[in-house]
């Protein structure tokens, strides 16, 4: 799957709305420019002094005429302007809290990673925002520390997660699956630039078969050449990272890790990296991040990662 991050290639309805309110301001700044661009090089060409010439110009003291048609055309253009954006602005602050039809996600922000919460399916996940195709979506948005801004570029415009505050978006799923990225629009704290997530669009089927691998338990039996690294898990990360979709925790939830694409939002999922980000994850993502770090030997953390790697949906 292809990823998308351009808000100037719109994937859903509500970005495309607001991409032909972009062109009709880009249209109407570009149309300003040119005219003022002629009537200036007119002026210049025109009106320029010519050799030989050193008569003094008629002085013009103002045209009433003139100071008219410089008033209203801008008053003309500034309705054109913003009458469809105060006409969007409206119709795109709808509540869909209520609708039946309507997929709902709490969405919340944390230093430095995303949490997705499906209250009417009992799912929580991190990083993953999976979705179905041709659907509306609202998202309860808030912030569990600072504020952070939910950006997702292809499908719509940005909104501030604000710590003890709901606030609410709706956004429409493209008609095709794919993968798109989002991103915290707002500044908060060194690792801002890595607060990254993933936009899963699946069809219709494959929807309905994750939140079915989701909604099912987590395999509690493992091989044994996991067992080790499973215990250690139990110690030491268990009572942050649940593995059960249905159950929240202090940190990202792990049901389906090993079925991700990236560690940590921005790592590319490798067994290195899972390494690398259990055994020091201050170092990618800097000293406010959430997650301690453990005090392990190296072969501890490999059992954990190779455990982590078990965490796949059924």
């Amino acid at each position: 799957m292809g990823q998308g991050s351009n808000p100037i290639d719109p994937k859903g309805s509500v970005a495309e709305e607001q991409y032909g309110l972009i062109l009709l301001s880009l249209g109407i700044m570009i149309l300003v420019t040119v005219v003022v661009f002629v009537l200036y090089f007119y002026a210049i060409v025109k009106y320029r002094r010519k050799p030989g010439d050193n008569t003094i110009p008629k002085q013009v003291e103002g045209s009433h005429k003139l100071e008219i048609i410089w008033t209203v055309i801008p008053m003309i253009l500034l309705f054109i302007l913003a009458v469809p954006s105060v006409a969007l602005t409206f119709s795109q602050d709808v509540d869909y809290s209520d609708d039946p039809e309507v997929i709902q996600v709490k969405a919340t922000g944390h230093q430095f990673w995303w949490e997705f919460e499906y209250p009417d399916l009992g799912i929580y996940t991190a990083q993953d925002l999976v979705l179905p195709v041709n659907q509306r979506v609202q998202f309860e948005l808030t912030s569990s520390d600072v504020i952070h801004s939910f950006w997702i570029p292809a499908m719509g415009g940005k909104m501030d997660t604000n710590p003890g505050m709901i606030n609410k978006l709706y956004l429409d799923t493209p008609a095709e699956p794919g993968v798109l990225k989002g991103k915290c629009a707002e500044f908060c704290g060194e690792s801002h630039a890595l607060m990254d997530f993933k936009v899963i669009v699946l069809s219709e089927e494959d929807y309905n078969a994750w939140v079915e691998d989701m909604q099912t338990p987590a395999n509690t039996t493992v091989s044994a050449d996991v067992q080790s690294g499973e215990e250690l898990f139990k110690q030491n990360c268990m009572s942050c990272h649940a593995i059960d979709a249905g159950s929240p925790g202090l940190g990202p939830n792990l049901k389906g890790f090993a079925d991700r694409e990236v560690v940590a939002g921005f790592l590319e999922m490798t067994d290195d990296n899972v390494y690398k980000w259990i055994r020091d994850p201050a170092y990618f993502k800097g000293d406010r991040v959430e997650m301690p770090g453990l005090f392990l030997e190296d072969e501890q953390y490999q059992d954990i990662a190779e455990y982590l790697k078990t965490l796949k949906l059924e």
